[in-house]
């Protein structure tokens, strides 16, 4: 989706897409136990108020334009959590789907998963697979929801996928390429992020799209996911639009 005019540098007013959007966000939302714990309420609380804030950002990046959003949204880590939390968060995701797929869905938005799907639950797995299915012929935004991911285990799944095909002679060792090991990773096709967004003040991707992260631009806010709002969420794109991105060379390019 090409973006141009002379808007660059603000976020467009009423929802308008606007030049220097990027064209792929993802999301890191975060504080979620935080926000609750800090007003004495129960972690599932904040959890319940995340997916409110989630339903918004989902509205708002189809609003302005933007093409990919990604959204971590259960880490292959997060399963050593309390079992009741995890849980809860399991009953998150069903709500999701089946409360709000049909209006992801009519608004013209692709869902696509990445993560490890080999050792879901058969129950689970199947929500994830229909809220593919059911959006695969939506040709607006794309939804990417990161569950059951680690950055760390999806290389290692290309890696092995790679080697597999040199041990059949597919593959020459030679030709293995940086483009060799994208397109064996759960986003082939996804253009890498250009921005990666991260709330609740913590400074690190925890595991989170090393890979594609190569040349992505950073942008951190103190307020934890519940508080994170459109206002917020422009802020953040319109900071964007001022940055000088050169992917490694002197001048600025146009990606």
């Amino acid at each position: 989706m090409a973006k141009t005019g002379d808007q660059a540098g603000a976020v467009a007013e009423l929802g308008k897409p606007c030049s220097g959007l990027p064209q792929h966000v993802a999301l890191i939302m975060d504080g979620n136990g935080r926000w609750a714990n800090a007003r004495g309420l129960a972690r599932t609380e904040g959890h319940r108020r995340g997916l409110e804030t989630l339903r918004r950002v989902i509205r708002h990046s189809v609003s302005v334009g933007l093409d990919y959003v990604t959204i971590f949204s259960f880490s292959s880590e997060n399963w050593r959590r309390p079992s009741s939390e995890v849980s809860f968060l399991m009953s998150l995701l069903k709500r999701f789907v089946q409360r709000d797929l049909s209006e992801i869905h009519k608004a013209n938005v692709r869902i696509r998963v990445i993560g490890e799907r080999n050792n879901l639950e058969e129950s689970i797995l199947k929500l994830l697979v229909e809220a593919e299915e059911v959006t695969s012929g939506n040709t607006g935004m794309t939804l990417v929801i990161a569950f059951n991911y680690g950055s760390r285990n999806e290389i290692v799944r290309a890696t092995k996928s790679v080697a597999a095909k040199i041990a059949s002679g597919a593959l020459c060792a030679d030709d293995v390429s940086e483009d060799t090991i994208s397109q064996h990773l759960d986003t082939a096709g996804i253009p890498d992020p250009d921005l990666i967004i991260r709330t609740s003040g913590e400074l690190r991707l925890s595991n989170f799209l090393l890979w594609q992260a190569a040349y992505t631009e950073f942008y951190f806010t103190d307020c934890s996911w519940p508080e994170f709002d459109e206002a917020e969420y422009d802020k953040a794109l319109s900071e964007f639009s001022h940055r000088e991105r050169r992917f490694g060379a002197v001048e600025a390019k146009v990606r």
